[in-house]
């Protein structure tokens, strides 16, 4: 009786993977979760009071704007400009979203149709291959590589057939890799897109953790014509729960988006909203104060990922670790459920992002730094 279309795609990992974790925990095993890149941190407390204070507005509780709240999109338009130096008029090239993952399958719906050919990477996040399926088009994956940085190789590009390729999916500051932005790749990629008729996707949820500079393709001249960015307050301003993330680009396709958006939903919540806005609007110490976290607990998993015999880029941003493993007699699948079993730590295969994360195990930082040493000490302990 279900859909054809959930033939194509499976239950998320985590989805399943972390159901069989809490049944551990439940049984009594101490399990350290570092799988998964969920914020423990705080939201800063200017973003909790506007969430108060929205409840005395008279109209907390109605639907509200299919776009947001202007002041919202006002807010995302400052940002943008002050951090990444792009102008985005609040108007018609913002659009507010539920979570950037919203956004992934809001863009397919609005841009793909059945049969048409969508470039994702390999490694990449598993929602790209996933919604692709679901809307019936076609996966094509291109691969990167850590010789190159991780960076699409515009030669491999070229020499693929292309011809029925709508969209392409790009992340950077990348996941899982942690592969820092490059103005270069995003000047090369939105040159080889007017060329080819493609629509460019940069998905840049994590480009003010433990970067020097944060990065959008949009900041690329011309970038709109052929570009949009998908990005969020999950990461960045420890708000992965409250759901909030934008797509930026022409007014063509925010126009195109929120046919699809205006159909699916009846618009964010007024408390979320504003508690956006705050976010958007606290001192640029903040991003200096998280870092200070993530630095010190990064040092760890490095010392951790030693331990466990991997090669790793000290120089990665964003939330995660990505290790290679020098023992390659286990899939990466064997070697962290052998980690789980015997020392109750779970780290996520990398594997599960592609055929070219086969070999490599990704931490996530979202851990306190009293657990990191408590599983340095347990694999410590042969």
């Amino acid at each position: 009786m279900i859909a054809r279309r959930l033939n194509s795609v499976q239950e998320y990992y985590f989805s399943k993977k972390l159901r069989e974790v809490a049944a551990m925990i439940e049984d009594g095993k101490p399990i350290i979760n570092m799988g998964i890149g969920s914020p423990d941190l705080p939201a800063h407390p200017n973003v909790v009071d506007a969430l108060k204070e929205s409840f005395d507005h008279p109209k907390v509780h109605q639907y509200q704007s299919y776009q947001g709240l202007h002041e919202l999109r006002k807010a995302i338009a400052d940002f943008y400009k002050k951090y990444y130096n792009h102008a985005a008029d609040p108007n018609s090239e913002i659009l507010p979203l539920m979570g950037s993952k919203e956004g992934i399958m809001l863009i397919s719906m609005a841009f793909l149709n059945a049969g048409d050919k969508v470039l994702i990477p390999n490694p990449g996040y598993p929602t790209y291959q996933s919604v692709t399926k679901l809307v019936e088009a076609e996966p094509v994956f291109y691969d990167l590589k850590s010789y190159n940085n991780w960076q699409p190789d515009l030669e491999e590009l070229n020499q693929m057939d292309t011809s029925g390729v709508k969209l392409m999916w790009i992340n950077y500051p990348n996941m899982p890799t942690g592969a820092n932005a490059q103005l270069s790749t995003f000047e090369n990629l939105i040159s080889w897109a007017k060329g080819k008729g493609i629509l460019l996707v940069n998905d840049n949820p994590y480009s003010f953790i433990l970067t020097d500079q944060p990065q959008s393709i949009l900041s690329v001249k011309g970038a709109t014509e052929v570009a949009m960015e998908l990005n969020s307050l999950s990461k960045s301003f420890n708000m992965g729960g409250w759901r909030v993330g934008m797509v930026l680009g022409n007014k063509e396709n925010i126009n195109a988006i929120l046919k699809v958006k205006s159909n699916m939903d009846s618009g964010m919540f007024y408390g979320i909203q504003k508690g956006a806005i705050a976010a958007l609007q606290i001192q640029e110490s903040w991003f200096k104060q998280l870092n200070e976290v993530y630095f010190k607990r990064r040092k760890l998993i490095f010392k951790l990922a030693s331990i466990l015999y991997t090669d790793f880029d000290i120089n990665s941003s964003g939330l995660f670790v990505w290790a290679k493993l020098k023992d390659t007699s286990k899939t990466s699948l064997e070697f962290i459920e052998e980690i789980l079993q015997k020392h109750h730590v779970f780290i996520t295969p990398g594997s599960i992002f592609g055929s070219q994360g086969e070999g490599f195990i990704r931490f996530s930082l979202c851990v306190e730094a009293v657990q990191i040493s408590k599983a340095i000490k347990r694999i410590s302990i042969k």
